[in-house]
């Protein structure tokens, strides 16, 4: 298979869908993170943590892919689309933080589920708050049919 020639112009390497859905999660996470770090119901440690951006995208697997009830380590490694071993590193952190604890499974005397402490439940009620704010900005940004047509796209392109 033959290699085609290059471009003259590397413009094409920043101007492409993914290039604007990279930045635009950048932002939006940003947003959130700023939200949580003055929220009132967010610990003074995870608060200080997300304002030092140490709250890093990739421990909002957790904050997005837990349920409530709690999930195995590789059920929700799974959820988040990482490595058993990648997620155990995050969910160590998270605990460290107070964020998450381990238990006992009911089922299996061996495995450990994971599941949110009070720490954690109000993180997650104060990060569902902050993405119904950042939302909202990014709405008021680029307008309400703007933002529809986006969400409605990303939807059916990302189910597809």
């Amino acid at each position: 298979m033959a290699i085609p020639p290059l471009q003259a112009s590397e413009s094409w390497r920043s101007s492409h869908p993914g290039h604007w859905l990279r930045l635009a999660l950048e932002r939006f996470d940003a947003r959130v993170m700023a939200c949580m770090a003055q929220h009132p119901g967010v610990s003074l440690g995870l608060s200080n943590l997300a304002a030092r951006g140490q709250v890093a995208a990739a421990h909002v697997h957790i904050t997005r892919h837990l349920p409530i009830q709690g999930a195995r380590l590789t059920e929700l490694a799974a959820a988040a689309g990482m490595t058993k071993q990648a997620m155990g590193t995050l969910v160590n952190q998270c605990e460290a933080w107070g964020m998450v604890r381990r238990e006992g499974s009911t089922s299996d005397g061996r495995a450990k589920r994971v599941v949110f402490t009070e720490v954690g439940q109000a993180w997650l009620a104060a990060y569902q708050e902050a993405v119904v704010q950042a939302e909202a900005e990014m709405r008021a940004a680029v307008g309400e049919e703007v933002a529809t047509v986006i969400s409605l796209g990303l939807e059916a392109y990302s189910s597809s």
